[in-house]
């Protein structure tokens, strides 16, 4: 993830504060807010990590082809990551 945890939590907290704040949303409980707004960021923040991890996975499968076929690993990199983020539909 780009982010730190912590600079993610910061910014769930501003936005909850400026949601507030706007009258965007109402809530007796902001800490609890804040809680699931900073876990969904997270989540959605790491979803890169998590298909870089899925893209070394498949491509450790294939090295002995991409070795004989002299594939380059950063190229079929970026190709199977955009496969994948199309396939989540992420925009990464």
């Amino acid at each position: 993830m780009i982010f730190s945890k912590d600079y993610v939590g910061y910014l769930a907290r501003q936005t909850v504060k400026h949601l507030v704040a706007e009258k965007m949303i109402h809530t007796d409980k902001p800490a609890v807010v804040n809680e699931r707004v900073t876990a969904g960021m997270v989540d959605e923040l790491a979803l890169e990590d998590r298909i870089n991890d899925e893209v070394r996975v498949i491509l450790e499968a294939f090295q002995d082809d991409m070795r004989k076929t002299g594939a380059s690993y950063p190229e079929m990199f970026k190709k199977v990551k955009n496969e994948l983020a199309r396939k989540y539909k992420a925009v990464l």
